[in-house]
């Protein structure tokens, strides 16, 4: 973060609910961040750079310093927050979410 802007996101590992194919908390996260994603550099044209390490399971989405269509990028990734944290909710096992 950057002050009260949200300058993007990293995401890791495996959930450890169910099997790999089976695990329905990795595939609601994995949803929410490729939806994230897409109306961020898709829809808004953000033009957000994006790694993907499939050997650790991580994805890490960082935003430039500035984006044409801020407000919408803003609203997109307070929606994932909240995703996460919704999911959080109901798998507190299985799901950790850190804001910093």
């Amino acid at each position: 973060m950057d002050g009260d802007r949200i300058t993007g996101f990293s995401v890791a590992g495996h959930s450890g609910y169910a099997e790999a194919g089976a695990d329905i908390v990795c595939a609601a996260v994995s949803t929410a961040v490729t939806m994230a994603e897409a109306i961020i550099n898709e829809v808004c044209g953000a033009k957000a750079k994006v790694r993907v390490k499939e050997e650790d399971a991580r994805v890490t989405l960082t935003l430039p310093t500035s984006c044409d269509e801020e407000e919408t990028v803003q609203a997109a990734l307070s929606g994932l927050m909240l995703t996460l944290l919704s999911i959080k909710e109901d798998y507190e096992d299985y799901i950790e979410v850190l804001e910093v």
